[in-house]
């Protein structure tokens, strides 16, 4: 019975956020009659209004009044109609045209409570609120505003309470609900609570904040999930939530219960137009005691998806705002918070340009990786000494058929030499990590948006020095980011040279195979990486001339006469196959043995 309740009550709430958002208030329908005719029909239509919102009937008609409160980092403006922060403009960002940064308007949002009276669903969204307290400390430290619901009973109302501090993108907001036990029907156990608003287009690249505006959200004492950011999607949640965050590429409206949402619903679609990216909503129930007074405490977070800076409002509440930042999943995520973020954030307290920061970072990561990669130089040289046998072993079995019997060769030539021909794909394992990790890094990172370097303007999107204004190029776009492009040719070189240091034979399949991956990995990088972070091209670009770097000085230090030497001590000597190397060698029998 009440599981039916809640639905209904639920279906209800909806019902009167979608008429308050789509006509603009509930009121305005009312407050709007056709012209008058006689005074006999205005006094009966005043009655009606009277008889179905009770004392809520002064909230109908009242004129639009804004009010702003503003701290070093944001300007709140709070509307009279329905008593909501009607929108918020970032003092330190700017959008990709240079405008002030808005992150809602009046005009794109609505905040309500859906109240239940009077037999009556409705939304504080369509009624007005009157100012009753405007209040700055003197320190100029804080600000607050009360808004209160207009009655026509003193004793019985309904408030909203804001407040800002100087440093802070938090805005403090306490529910009060006064007197209205006798109002809101006995069985009612909570009100719902509903916010919707169009998030605009701030940046340049619409791809990209197509595929990372959507709707977040934390279960109370649990983890953050999110709604899938490539489709449309509506969803009845299964747990209570401690935050609803409604986010954009760089920047997030976020609603924090200081305990909890209950019966959470939210959902997003995308919007047909492009001055919006997305269109967000989300309903949710706070608890009603039916006491005197009662009160519910809540907190909006409007601000830059910056990972320090969420975390630290994030520290002593266990919000956990930062896990809306998209750093990768798993291993990747945990590379980007323990590694990358620190590093990245020591080395940009120094002022340097943007460009000087992910130069030194790339250094760092590649000295650190150094070891591991130099274990691929060693191999790569032994592949090369072994290069003359291999190729006695392509002339032995020049046959497709003999294929069998020339790999059971090469990999008694391996154990005899004392080569693990794994040896060079394991410390590849090892730095795909920090690879993937700092994929995902570079284009959630505010520190670089609209960093200049060179050519680019912004390093958080691609650099379209070359841009196509009638036609667009397949798998590229409309644009050519030259980073994207030096990174190519960078990653052909890489793979030419590594080619040959391996040096395999040209006949072999490993070597057909490995030609046709140094022409097409680059060009799948270059489509990809063209309408992707130009900063993170910029870090591939000189991770692989650093590459070059360390593959040069890693020659001078391998003594290949030396090697071998050792490796022909090692054919001389009579190893034991390891347990590994017996099963290969015994699956290799039972295949050959199958064809023949």
């Amino acid at each position: 019975q009440d599981s039916l309740m809640k639905a209904q009550r639920k279906s209800d709430s909806l019902k009167a956020t979608a008429i308050s958002a789509k006509a603009n208030t509930a009121g305005a329908s009312v407050t709007a009659p056709a012209k008058d005719t006689t005074g006999t029909d205005t006094l009966m239509q005043r009655h009606k209004l009277e008889t179905e919102y009770g004392i809520f009937y002064p909230a109908l008609h009242a004129k639009p009044n804004y009010i702003s409160l503003q701290n070093d980092l944001f300007t709140v403006t709070f509307s009279n109609k329905g008593g909501k922060v009607s929108s918020v403009v970032l003092k330190d960002f700017k959008t990709s045209a240079g405008t002030p940064l808005t992150l809602f308007d009046a005009d794109s949002t609505s905040f309500g409570l859906v109240l239940n009276a009077y037999s009556k669903f409705f939304s504080t969204d369509s009624l007005y609120f009157s100012v009753r307290n405007v209040y700055h400390s003197p320190s100029g430290d804080s600000s607050a505003v009360t808004l209160r619901l207009l009655t026509s009973d003193t004793g019985r109302y309904l408030e909203y309470v804001y407040g800002i501090k100087k440093g802070s993108y938090l805005v403090g907001c306490t529910l009060r609900e006064v007197g209205l036990q006798g109002v809101i029907p006995s069985n009612a156990q909570d009100i719902a609570l509903n916010w919707a608003m169009r998030a605009p287009s701030q940046e340049a690249n619409m791809k990209a904040q197509d595929r990372t505006c959507t709707v977040y959200y934390k279960y109370s004492g649990d983890n953050v999930d999110y709604l899938s950011p490539l489709k449309d999607e509506k969803k009845a949640l299964p747990n209570d939530v401690t935050w609803v965050s409604f986010k954009q590429q760089f920047f997030s409206s976020v609603i924090i219960a200081d305990t909890r949402f209950a019966s959470p619903e939210v959902g997003d679609m995308k919007e047909a137009t492009p001055d919006f990216v997305k269109y967000y909503y989300a309903s949710m129930s706070i608890p009603y005691n039916h006491q005197p007074v009662e009160k519910f405490g809540m907190h909006f977070y409007f601000g830059p998806n910056n990972y320090q800076l969420l975390k630290k409002y994030s520290e002593s509440k266990d919000w956990e705002l930062e896990r809306q930042i998209n750093l990768g999943w798993g291993i990747f995520g945990w590379v980007n918070r323990l590694i990358v973020i620190p590093l990245f954030n020591f080395l940009s307290r120094f002022n340097l340009n943007y460009g000087i920061v992910i130069l030194i970072l790339t250094l760092v990561i590649k000295a650190l990786l150094f070891p591991i990669a130099f274990r691929t130089y060693v191999s790569s040289a032994k592949m090369r000494i072994l290069k003359p046998e291999m190729d006695e072993l392509s002339k032995k079995y020049p046959k497709t058929e003999d294929a069998m019997k020339k790999q059971q060769a090469v990999m008694a030539m391996y154990k005899k030499a004392g080569v693990n021909p794994l040896a060079g794909c394991l410390p590849m394992l090892f730095q795909l990590p920090i690879l993937y990790a700092l994929f995902s890094f570079f284009p959630a990172s505010i520190e670089l948006r609209q960093q200049k370097l060179f050519w680019a303007n912004d390093l958080s999107t691609y650099d379209s020095a070359i841009h196509f204004s009638h036609f667009s190029l397949p798998f590229l776009g409309d644009h050519i980011s030259i980073f994207a492009v030096l990174m190519t040719l960078s990653q052909y070189l890489y793979l030419s040279v590594n080619q040959q240091m391996m040096n395999p034979s040209s006949t072999d399949q490993m070597g057909k195979t490995m030609k046709w991956m140094t022409y097409l990995m680059p060009i799948l990088f270059l489509g990809v990486l063209n309408n992707y972070s130009a900063g993170l091209s910029y870090y591939y670009l000189l991770a692989n001339l650093i590459t070059f770097g360390q593959t040069y000085f890693a020659r001078l230090f391998i003594n290949e006469k030396e090697l071998h030497r050792k490796m022909q001590e090692n054919k001389a000597k009579v190893v034991k196959p390891s347990k590994f190397q017996q099963r290969l060698e015994q699956m290799m029998k039972e295949q050959q043995a199958r064809r023949k």
